[in-house]
């Protein structure tokens, strides 16, 4: 069958609109991916549904939207309406959304065509997503390494070729770093810019819907076509602008920082090198780049855990075996069912979370724990803030290390916050921030490119990643075009 999903989405919408081609023909080969793939990306597939609706698009004039037609995966913590919502937990394996999420409203005005949903972490925790019940996806450039998390099957889908776009959600990384282990494009928006309505709660404060792509125009795409106010969502707002409009625009008189933190021991050195020579290539084509200091940078890690797992101890709290999802059958009374449900419902990094969380916020650890975090988180903000009054953008490394073997920390709690220790403040501050693959170590894993704007200023973003992915396209298309 031809590879038509490994085309740039103009050259798939010009065989569309000239009738060369039709959605069918995408979703069949779509599924073919599917079917050919032993990378364990997707929970739950939908091929009679993606057919039905390709079926109805031919009979639709295809109109200059980009997206028409185009396949594309969903993580399986968005609500989908007659789908499974299984957010890859036991306690939701057989759960069917009753309702479309907020950005699935804005894929399907846009003559998307949904094929299924994605594996990840249980209910978003973890940054590897071997905690899913159905078992960890597969890194497609190496089978036994991870794929990073919690959106790993998203990460995967993209980076194997199986679909062109996908969305996952980033409460601390979770976009962004599966994006570098994988060696694709993802964006974390502006807290706000996507409407929340219908992805399921893991931290409320900190949780945005997020894209991944093969590379970065397409990537804007995307997330301007799901990026709409919701009044359904009061934390989303509506802007109107053009956030693919500085795309391949020229970087004048262009200054971005490096906070020191990035670039110290704590990253693996072939990632250190490789983002000085991003330095280095940016300073040649004169852009300003200075390293600074931020405050408070080294305890994001901690004010993550203490915030993240504070609101999931709220928010999973609504799942007691009574309203919907998993319940334990024969129990002896009210109390014995919440905590047999819940017991054998959630797995062990669900449930861990839950218990850490509860302790932080019962009584006075509050006070201690959770409004102190808030107060040094908003500082924190405050400082980055600071920086972005003086410099347009800021870069480093999107993780510390590369994608490492399967089944390496899973007796280690503290492991997994650690994988997204340069990834955590831009959920921290409401900041976009995107990741882009760069080049590859030893290993020929991918490395990947963080960059961090000011709110609501994605596209200054675009235009940065656009740059630097036009410098070094001829070394990495092998990634854009899907391995």
């Amino acid at each position: 069958m031809s590879k038509y999903l490994s085309l740039s989405l103009q050259e798939i919408h010009e065989l569309l609109k000239n009738k060369k081609i039709t959605p069918k023909d995408l979703v069949m080969e779509c599924f073919d991916n599917i079917e050919k793939s032993n990378l364990n990306a997707f929970i739950n597939v939908y091929k009679d549904y993606a057919l039905s609706e390709a079926s109805k698009l031919e009979e639709l004039e295809v109109d200059d939207d980009l997206l028409f037609g185009i396949p594309i995966a969903i993580k399986d913590n968005i609500m989908v309406k007659d789908m499974k919502c299984t957010c890859a937990s036991k306690m939701l394996d057989n759960f069917v959304s009753i309702y479309d999420a907020g950005c699935i409203d804005e894929i399907k005005r846009h003559h998307m065509i949904i094929v299924g949903k994605t594996n990840m972490d249980e209910f978003a925790m973890g940054s590897t997503s071997e905690t899913s019940y159905y078992g960890a996806p597969h890194n497609p450039w190496n089978y036994d390494k991870v794929s990073g998390g919690s959106s790993g099957g998203s990460a995967v889908a993209v980076s194997s070729g199986i679909i062109p776009l996908a969305l996952g959600s980033d409460t601390g990384g979770s976009v962004r770093q599966p994006s570098s282990f994988t060696g694709i494009v993802g964006m974390k928006p502006t807290y706000g810019r996507v409407s929340r309505y219908g992805l399921v709660a893991f931290a409320s404060s900190l949780d945005q819907v997020g894209v991944m792509s093969r590379n970065v125009y397409e990537n804007a795409l995307l997330l301007k076509a799901i990026s709409k106010e919701d009044k359904r969502d009061l934390t989303s707002f509506e802007t109107n602008d053009d956030i693919t409009c500085l795309i391949n625009k020229p970087l004048t008189n262009f200054k971005v920082a490096i906070p020191k933190y990035f670039i110290s021991d704590i990253v693996d050195k072939e990632i250190r090198d490789k983002i000085l020579e991003i330095k280095t290539m940016l300073e040649t084509n004169h852009v300003t780049v200075d390293f600074v200091d931020i405050k408070y940078i080294d305890k994001t890690a901690i004010l993550y855990q203490i915030i993240a797992m504070g609101e999931a101890s709220s928010n999973l709290a609504r799942f007691d075996g009574i309203k919907y999802g998993y319940s334990y059958l024969n129990p002896k009374d009210l109390e014995d069912l919440y905590k047999k449900t819940r017991r054998y419902g959630f797995g062990s990094e669900v449930k861990r979370r839950i218990m850490v969380g509860s302790y932080l916020l019962s009584g006075e650890n509050a006070k201690i724990y959770y409004n102190k975090a808030l107060q040094i988180r908003d500082d924190l903000s405050k400082e980055f803030q600071k920086v972005f009054d003086n410099y347009n953008l800021i870069i480093g490394p999107t993780t510390a290390r590369c994608a490492y073997n399967l089944n390496t920390n899973l007796d280690d709690p503290l492991k997994s916050f650690m994988d997204d220790i340069l990834v955590m403040h831009a959920n921290m501050g409401g900041f976009p921030s995107l990741s882009m693959p760069v080049g590859f170590n030893s290993e020929h894993l991918p490395i990947g490119l963080q960059i961090i704007g000011n709110r609501m200023d994605e596209k200054t973003i675009y235009q940065l990643a656009s740059f630097i992915e036009k410098e070094i396209k001829d070394d990495f298309s092998e990634v854009r075009n899907g391995i």
